[in-house]
């Protein structure tokens, strides 16, 4: 989009502002912008499309019914997040599904691994809706996990990541970086690419 369309797209706070203010039709454009991506995200946390439906639904109803809430000095994206994650969390407590216990990586192995599996995990993660990349992602810590769904399936950067999971940026980054190679690690011993 060029800099002079940019300029005039109203930025998610001052659409905020503008619901906040009485205008309720304009968290229409919202919705619009983040259905999407919260779907993706909420879909490979929760393992199942018509509960990723709902609770994405139930995230932009209760962003909706907090709109006084919000502080327009804030990220609206970063809000909008962490309300969804709490819901996923909250859904997946109510649902009582067992989860599979994370996989410890040798250290010594994670670099190679890691650079080995590399093209195959960004194609992977390019695709969401790959079983493969959904079973080593239901394999890795919830920490790990979440913050690899929002930076790759969310688009969030790493100060978003951090707010949206309430931890640091680079306590955000670490997660990151570790849950990369825990997940292609597994991915490598899931798709049985040899060392």
């Amino acid at each position: 989009m060029p800099w002079y369309l940019e300029a005039m797209v109203a930025t998610d706070e001052a659409l905020m502002r503008q619901v906040q203010s009485g205008d309720l039709s304009v968290f229409e454009e919202l919705v619009r912008r983040y259905r999407q991506p919260l779907f993706r995200v909420t879909s490979s946390k929760l393992g199942d499309r018509s509960v990723a439906e709902d609770v994405v639904q139930e995230a932009l109803l209760a962003a909706f019914a907090a709109r006084h809430t919000f502080d327009p000095h804030f990220s609206f994206r970063t809000w909008l997040w962490t309300i969804a994650l709490r819901l996923c969390h909250k859904h997946w407590k109510r649902s009582a599904s067992p989860r599979s216990s994370a996989v410890v990586c040798d250290p010594a192995q994670t670099e190679s691994a890691t650079s080995a599996a590399v093209g195959v995990l960004e194609g992977l993660l390019q695709s969401e809706r790959s079983e493969l990349l959904q079973q080593a992602l239901t394999e890795l810590p919830e920490p790990q996990a979440d913050a690899l769904r929002l930076r790759f399936f969310g688009g969030l950067p790493y100060d978003e990541i951090a707010a949206a999971m309430d931890s640091s940026v680079s306590g955000a980054k670490q997660r990151v970086k570790h849950g990369l190679e825990r997940l292609a690690e597994r991915l490598k011993t899931l798709s049985g690419v040899e060392s």
